[in-house]
């Protein structure tokens, strides 16, 4: 019996420590809880300008770059221009050899000859029928015989010249001409070389019209092409000139939409003036296209507008929170308690955005982060845990 006495009171000495530890652990936690002031981040409310862009990647293009061909077939005998020289409307780019051109062409002549020699005698024929038609030594039988002759044999003339004509104009045709005045910025055969023209015309030649004047084709996603207008202003930048930076004006937004992997873009094309001509085709760009612009308005760092309290995230259990559009929430300070400002919001530059209405005014401080929450400091939501065996 005393044994058993004495256990229980040791048992009981046991439990009235350990409620005593949780007691005092408890009351040290409560008390290493920072204020209010040095847990919360803060940033002020200010004013100023904010510029809205949108942006993308592009490729430098010609305004005009023409694709040079041939429509006979046969092989390169001379060139006359390379890459990077300058050419003019009708210049001679290249010669293809044109042995059997003038040989088809001789013998479209040769039979030119005896059409003629044909339709002449055909003609005498018909002339002496209707002589003896006349004095009825032949037939009218005969007569239409000789006339349907000579109709053939004219027939047979316009044939032959309408070939030569086909054969001097194919012989022409292996003189390559420059349509247009420009640049040669690719060559795609060499001398020696055979093209076929049977079933496309192959390219021989690129020509970029004018490279003091440019163009971006860029992609824009069909969430931003909606802001985008002809006219505005475009800054951007190449990998080339890292250090500088270019402008152009939106030139066109063209209606007919590209879809990737279920994502829908639409080329807007961008007009640049390269009178130094240092911007090169094929560079690309990264295109940043002013949509909105706002003067002296009050500005909200676009982390308050990110920040929910602990507590409030707990509840909504890592589901995202449904605001009205352009509407937004901020937090204050107010004592040791946090206070929500619902504000109307407007454009943003991804650092900052623009309140248009709602109780802020220059200078309030809104809360930004929760250093506790930051740190990694989750006593606030931990559960004390122990076992007794």
């Amino acid at each position: 019996m005393d044994m058993r006495r004495l256990l229980l009171n040791k048992a009981t000495a046991l439990v009235a420590v350990v409620l005593l530890a949780v007691a005092a652990y408890f009351f040290w936690h409560n008390n290493q809880k920072p204020a209010a002031a040095e847990r919360y981040k803060t940033e002020r409310i200010v004013d100023g300008d904010i510029t809205q862009t949108v942006s993308a990647n592009g490729t430098l293009n010609p305004v005009v770059l023409v694709s040079v061909g041939t429509q006979v077939s046969g092989t390169v005998k001379k060139l006359y221009a390379d890459f990077n020289d300058r050419v003019k409307q009708g210049q001679v780019l290249m010669e293809l050899d044109d042995s059997l051109f003038q040989a088809q062409v001789k013998q479209s002549e040769a039979n030119v000859s005896s059409a003629k020699a044909s339709l002449a005698l055909a003609s005498a024929n018909a002339v002496r029928t209707r002589d003896l038609f006349a004095q009825e030594y032949v037939s009218k039988q005969e007569l239409d015989q000789a006339e349907q002759a000579e109709q053939a044999a004219q027939a047979q003339l316009e044939l032959s010249k309408a070939q030569l004509q086909k054969d001097r104009t194919n012989l022409s045709y292996t003189v390559i001409r420059s349509p247009v005045s420009g640049v040669v910025v690719d060559r795609q055969i060499d001398v020696g070389q055979t093209v076929a023209a049977s079933f496309q015309t192959p390219t021989l030649f690129k020509i970029a019209q004018d490279l003091r004047q440019m163009q971006i084709d860029s992609s824009f996603a069909e969430a931003d092409v909606g802001n985008i207008r002809e006219a505005q202003q475009v800054r951007f930048s190449v990998d080339a000139f890292p250090t500088k930076s270019f402008q152009g004006v939106v030139k066109q937004v063209r209606l007919n939409p590209t879809t990737q992997q279920n994502v829908v873009t639409y080329d807007v094309v961008v007009s640049v003036n390269n009178p130094d001509e240092i911007l090169l085709p094929g560079m690309t760009a990264y295109v940043n296209i002013t949509t909105a612009r706002r003067r002296n308005v009050l500005l909200v760092p676009n982390a308050a507008l990110r920040f929910k309290p602990q507590e409030i995230g707990d509840k909504q259990g890592g589901r995202r929170e449904r605001q009205e559009e352009n509407r937004g929430t901020v937090y204050v300070l107010q004592g040791k308690q946090l206070k929500a400002v619902s504000v109307s919001t407007g454009i943003t530059d991804n650092r900052f955005t623009e309140v248009k209405s709602g109780p802020l005014k220059v200078g309030d401080a809104v809360v930004v982060e929760d250093a506790q929450a930051a740190g990694g400091d989750n006593r606030s939501s931990s559960r004390f845990r122990m076992r007794l065996f």
